[in-house]
């Protein structure tokens, strides 16, 4: 029997649990829906991820202004994935922060992602109607890019790592409370996402430069708050392994002349007992292994992904 679409099944809404990380330190979580996260400054607020459309925001929004009204000067955006930014318009925020090569891929690719997106995860672009378009970063940087969070609250440290889950992916650093906002550069118990990856790099070098920094709580692209050095290093390592499994699979059936579709069936085999549980798996492990497949095969970046493509490799896979 055929599977269903990606997550065209997954209908059952997720519990949020709304974790207070440190004095103004917020992340909602969600049982492997997309986490978001919130940092207050002295008088204004830092918010990182958009989620998928305003109106799913905005009920985020709802939640942490039960805890603050400070006004919102910047969201920041790990990346340019539609489930993560879509929802941008309903912060009112003064300035949209994401890396340089993410508005440069919002140009490039943001429109057929976003009915992409929508969808393989219809049940997170819940009110599609009311995205006003294609969201654009306002303020951009290169490699780093430090927030002054006023007071005695110290900074917010947004910051490039290379090439990992996108080109263009950062993350939110709090340095005074070792608090680590990674997007979907580290999952903690969910499976990776990996379509527009570049698996070699994400597995060694940018891996490496976020575990350097040593973070006491990470909050991944998915699944629980990772708390102490341990759950974080075991994030790390998870996210780690899951590239490294598939690259050498992958890589294997590549080398002996095999087909797509044995990398697939290979891949699944060597991953399924340790992540097949967790959310998104089987939805994204068709995608996964296509893009590395071309990635292994030399094509360095990877290949817009559109609605009729998403169709023929899940076809070819996973049916």
């Amino acid at each position: 029997m055929a599977k269903p679409f990606a997550s065209s099944a997954d209908v059952e809404a997720k519990e949020q649990t709304l974790e207070l990380l440190a004095d103004g330190v917020y992340a909602l979580t969600a049982e492997g829906d997309p986490n978001i996260g919130a940092i207050e400054g002295e008088d204004f607020l830092v918010c990182f991820e958009a989620l998928a459309t305003p109106v799913v925001a905005a009920r985020w929004l709802a939640i942490l202004r039960e805890h603050t009204d400070k006004p919102v000067r910047y969201l920041v955006l790990s990346h340019y994935h539609a489930v993560r930014v879509l929802g941008a318009s309903a912060f009112d925020a003064e300035a949209i922060v994401a890396h340089e090569i993410t508005r440069a891929l919002v140009a490039e690719r943001g429109a057929q992602d976003w009915e992409s997106e929508f969808a393989r995860m219809p049940r997170l672009a819940e009110g599609a109607d009311s995205v006003p378009g294609l969201t654009w970063p306002t303020l951009t940087f290169a490699d780093r890019m430090t927030i002054d969070l006023g007071g005695d609250r110290g900074e917010l440290v947004l910051q490039y790592h290379g090439r990992g889950h996108t080109e263009g992916d950062i993350t939110a650093w709090l340095p005074r409370h070792r608090i680590l906002f990674a997007g979907d550069l580290v999952e903690a118990q969910a499976a990776l996402y990996t379509g527009d990856a570049f698996h070699r790099d994400w597995a060694t070098a940018t891996l490496d430069r976020i575990e350097a920094l040593g973070a006491d709580l990470l909050v991944g692209g998915r699944g629980g708050v990772s708390r102490g050095p341990a759950e974080v290093s075991a994030a790390i390592a998870q996210t780690r392994r899951f590239l490294q499994v598939m690259i050498d699979r992958v890589g294997a059936v590549q080398q002996r002349g095999g087909t797509l579709k044995e990398a697939f069936e290979t891949t699944h085999a060597a991953l399924v007992d340790d992540y097949g549980r967790w959310p998104i798996f089987e939805h994204c492990l068709p995608f996964d292994v296509s893009r590395l497949w071309d990635e292994l095969s030399g094509v360095e970046r990877p290949i817009i992904w559109t609605s009729e493509r998403d169709q023929e490799v899940w076809a070819q896979l996973q049916d």
